[in-house]
């Protein structure tokens, strides 16, 4: 009897808690993840100093979290292009400069959204005020 209480009895190790850890790791990370593609908005601030040529007069686009104005005129998200178009044809001129102010607190999204339309522009550059 004393042999046996010496003797050390080796135990299989069960790998079942070690594949349940590696699973509950493995759903983590995947519902964590996000797999869509992030755009990249062009955006050029105002500074100190910076003018507008004397030839164009440079267009005002007002964004706030209800409406958006175009030189004073509200517009809609989906005639920004067609109001925008429209002005300028009326001044001939290109390349334009279109100013954006942001009033309120309008979200990112919102302002995403008000530059993917300004960027299917030709020769129209954006100028955020801050």
């Amino acid at each position: 009897m004393a042999l046996s209480l010496s003797k050390k009895h080796k135990r299989r190790l069960s790998m079942t808690s070690l594949i349940d850890v590696i699973f509950l790791l493995l759903l983590f990370f995947m519902l964590s993840s996000t797999f869509s593609r992030f755009g990249t908005v062009d955006l050029m601030a105002a500074e100190a100093g910076q003018g507008v040529s004397g030839e164009t007069r440079p267009l005002f686009l007002k964004l706030s979290p209800g409406q958006i104005s175009l030189n004073g005129e509200v517009v809609t998200l989906d005639r920004l292009a067609q109001s925008l178009g429209q002005l300028r044809a009326q001044q001939e001129n290109s390349p334009q400069q279109v100013l954006l102010s942001l009033s309120g607190e309008v979200t990112s999204q919102r302002l995403v959204d008000v530059l993917a339309v300004l960027r299917g522009q030709p020769d129209l550059a954006v100028t955020v005020l801050g």
